[in-house]
């Protein structure tokens, strides 16, 4: 809850505006987009937990490969875009003999999405309405899956800083995990901070699980880009909490990882231009 309260206080001080992306050159930056493009940030890393030994069994790699295709070039009502997306994540036991995959969930869905403009008619907020479904694609005692429905909202809060939170309405979910959202809870909190544009960022995810005691999440990273193109990075990144994957979303890990991020553009309309 401190880190909660900084971050809100920090939004506070750096509420101050710069010159914002325009309507009008929004719309023709859309246009000029191809159809199949990155979702969220795809990546490979690697590391070792820190609430545990560190040994073969307990090192793994997690990698994250996330698309989107538009499903019409013309806007549909309400200057909004309709889309499909799918995500899946991955985590592979790769230091152990046979490299086994301890756990992939696939998460596909379908999305409509909007942008919001000031009284100036400049983009400030993106907010995207979406259905849903997570599952791991195993059976018996091992299956996990559930569908949700949720509502993202994005807003640029100063020239360097986008908050977005994620609300979630479940529904058949209690056959293979009743007490799922004991462990993610119904919302997750996003900042995403650039302090060198398209060269160094600090990002962090927060969430809480509904049961009194402390069961959830939080999720910093430092994205360092030392290359030449303009969305590849290297990423350091600590998960401590629950839900982190979904055989084990009641099981807490700590887990610092590292590597390769090809970081995707869905929150660079709303940045100060």
């Amino acid at each position: 809850m401190r880190v909660f309260s900084f971050l809100l206080f920090f939004c506070i001080l750096h509420s101050t505006y710069s010159q914002r992306l325009s309507k009008e050159t929004l719309t023709d930056s859309l246009k000029r987009l191809p159809s199949f493009t990155i979702h969220k940030d795809n990546y490979f890393i690697t590391g070792v937990p820190t609430h545990t030994g560190i040994t073969k069994q307990t090192a793994d790699a997690k990698y994250q490969v996330s698309f989107k295709q538009l499903l019409f070039r013309k806007k549909v009502p309400q200057d909004s875009y309709l889309f499909l997306k799918y995500t899946q994540k991955a985590f592979w036991n790769i230091y152990e003999f046979s490299s086994p995959f301890e756990e992939i969930n696939f998460n596909p869905g379908i999305a409509y999405s909007k942008y919001f403009y000031d009284k100036h008619n400049n983009v400030n907020a993106l907010a995207t309405l979406s259905l849903e479904h997570e599952s791991n694609g195993r059976d018996s005692i091992f299956s996990r899956s559930w569908n949700f429905v949720a509502l993202e909202y994005h807003r640029t809060l100063s020239k360097k800083l986008v908050a977005g939170v994620k609300v979630w309405l479940p529904f058949y979910y209690k056959e293979s995990n009743p007490d799922l959202m004991d462990y993610s809870g119904y919302a997750q909190l996003n900042f995403d901070y650039e302090f060198i544009p398209n060269k160094l960022y600090a990002q962090l995810m927060l969430q809480k699980g509904t049961s009194w005691d402390w069961k959830g999440a939080a999720r910093p990273r430092i994205l360092y880009n030392p290359f030449n193109s303009v969305n590849q990075f290297i990423m350091l990144e600590w998960f401590t909490g629950y839900d982190e994957n979904l055989i084990e979303y009641n099981q807490y890990r700590s887990m610092i990882r590292i590597g390769f991020l090809l970081k995707s553009n869905q929150l660079d309309f709303l940045r100060a231009k």
